[in-house]
């Protein structure tokens, strides 16, 4: 299903769209449910489904830099926290010491994770620091 800008915000205009990561959708969600332990924070996880319909929403009201931000988010809600934190700390400036390093980086949302998007991105990211000179390390 395309969605579109008059689609937003999903949660007001197709809330049966909202679904969490176990299958609970947006109405599921109430005090009761909470208080007797049926939804838990997984329940609450921002999904890819998500993410893309926000990318789609966002592509057609004439944002496509929002879009694709939308589109590597949702590759990233599957990558363990702990590696999203390294590939974040590696593209501050002056953290990664190499191209290579973030190259390194991009091979393992790519290949480890399939997060090919991100994985263009960090690419993208060590060509321009190593055009600007950004692998001096400063902390």
């Amino acid at each position: 299903m395309s969605r579109t800008r008059a689609d937003y915000p999903l949660a007001e205009t197709q809330p049966e769209a909202v679904i969490g990561p176990r299958g609970k959708r947006l109405a599921d969600v109430t005090l009761d449910s909470v208080m007797s332990g049926d939804i838990t924070m997984e329940d609450l996880r921002i999904t890819p489904a998500s993410l893309s319909a926000q990318a789609e929403i966002a592509r057609d009201g004439g944002r496509p830099t929002l879009a694709e931000n939308f589109e590597r988010a949702a590759e990233l809600v599957d990558v363990p926290q702990e590696v999203v934190m390294k590939v974040y700390e590696l593209l501050r400036p002056g953290r990664a010491r190499s191209k290579q390093e973030l190259q390194d980086a991009a091979a393992l949302l790519r290949n480890g994770h399939g997060a090919r998007r991100m994985a263009a991105f960090v690419e993208e990211a060590a060509q321009a620091y190593e055009e600007r000179g950004l692998f001096t390390f400063r902390f």
